[in-house]
């Protein structure tokens, strides 16, 4: 979906989290991120894969990356949603779209053959220097740190 491609500059973005705190990529320069955007809180899907990174948060910190997850959902639903499954990263309520469509990720989708506009959910790998190292499409949602670590070291 997305045209963004590796190598290039990830897209500028700022927005609030689940605790209204601002969150920007400007201030994230010097460490890895995953930029994770998924369609909704408290979904199940959508809970694996926060739960999978929430199990696997201290090993990808130890390998130096700074995890963010990025919906349309608000700040409020965020919150809850850090709350139930005792999330330890950032939620960025992007209820406006505008960071979603910078990364290309807000699009037509299919769903039990219903056509619709939602987000697609993919993970977006930058490095240091702010570059996107690796895009993941099709994120497995059950095993998604595992899937950063090996796709983080691949050529």
């Amino acid at each position: 979906m997305t045209e963004l491609k590796k190598g290039i500059k990830a897209p500028l973005f700022k927005g609030l989290d689940q605790n209204g705190d601002t969150i920007s990529l400007k201030d994230l320069l010097g460490e890895k991120v995953v930029l994770y955007f998924y369609p909704h809180d408290d979904t199940p899907t959508c809970t694996n894969q926060a739960c999978n990174l929430r199990d696997n948060y201290s090993l990808l910190l130890k390998n130096g990356f700074q995890v963010i997850g990025i919906s349309t959902d608000t700040v409020k639903s965020h919150k809850k949603f850090e709350k139930k499954y005792d999330l330890p990263f950032s939620l960025i309520a992007d209820t406006d779209n505008s960071i979603s469509e910078k990364y290309g990720v807000w699009g037509w989708k299919k769903f039990m053959g219903k056509e619709f506009i939602g987000m697609h959910r993919t993970t977006f790998l930058i490095d240091e220097k702010g570059r996107i190292k690796k895009i993941i499409e099709k994120p497995e949602t059950k095993r998604h740190a595992e899937q950063i670590l090996t796709v983080w070291e691949e050529k």
